[in-house]
């Protein structure tokens, strides 16, 4: 997840195996990434420069921006969100969260986008990691707050979801943050805990907090979820 600042080598890369599963190889360019190579859901991720679904091309990497420099870019890719529905109902939360940190199921869409990802889980915990870039960056020259909110509310819905049997489900309500210090792009690996402060069957409470590579506090947050049935 992160940003392509530095030229790549052109040097010859071996094709690597589609993540469909097919077996088929996907075609490599000289920089490692598979033009146009399918998903894990199955479906081609898109190349600079491909019309998106406007019918308008996408900026080509390093193309001059507004302000004359090159234009910095970063490859996003995600796997099909509706595979983690179809069986979520039929998992407990911890199961379900642990086989997503095992590679069994896929992570969320939000995590390849904001560069997050799930660490730890336990009973009544969750723990997400995410180093900042300059594509998190607002108008002022700090990373948004949106990022820090968002491991916010995913530690702490996860640590909610660590509780939950099979057949449960869980969405926030209310999630009360406080800023404390901003994050840069090279304030290095952040982490964010979640902890369950009483769990409930139809409302639970959590807490989360940030902090960064030096273990310096960034945010802190205090979440109720409502706790409901799923469907299946």
């Amino acid at each position: 997840m992160s940003i392509d600042d530095e030229p790549t080598a052109s040097v010859p890369v071996a094709a690597a195996p589609a993540a469909s599963g097919t077996g088929e190889p996907a075609p490599s360019t000289a920089s490692g990434t598979a033009a146009d190579a399918p998903t894990a859901s199955g479906s081609p991720a898109s190349a600079a420069g491909a019309p998106t679904a406007s019918g308008t091309p996408a900026s080509a990497a390093g193309a001059p921006t507004a302000s004359g420099t090159p234009a910095r870019s970063r490859l996003v890719e995600w796997d099909d969100p509706f595979i983690g529905v179809a069986v979520a109902p039929t998992m407990s939360g911890l199961d379900y969260l642990r086989a997503m940190m095992a590679g069994e199921l896929p992570p969320p869409p939000i995590g390849k986008l904001m560069g997050m990802d799930l660490v730890a889980a336990e009973v009544g915990s969750a723990t997400f990691t995410c180093e900042p870039n300059e594509s998190h960056y607002n108008p002022i020259g700090i990373v948004h707050g949106g990022l820090v909110c968002t491991l916010l509310d995913s530690a702490a819905g996860c640590a909610v979801q660590s509780t939950l049997p099979a057949g449960m489900g869980y969405t926030s309500i209310e999630l009360k943050v406080s800023y404390l210090r901003p994050l840069r792009h090279d304030s290095g690996l952040v982490t964010c805990v979640g902890t369950v402060v009483k769990p409930g069957s139809r409302v639970a409470f959590a807490e989360a907090a940030v902090t960064d590579a030096a273990g310096k506090l960034i945010a802190t947050a205090t979440s109720s979820l409502l706790v409901f049935p799923l469907e299946r």
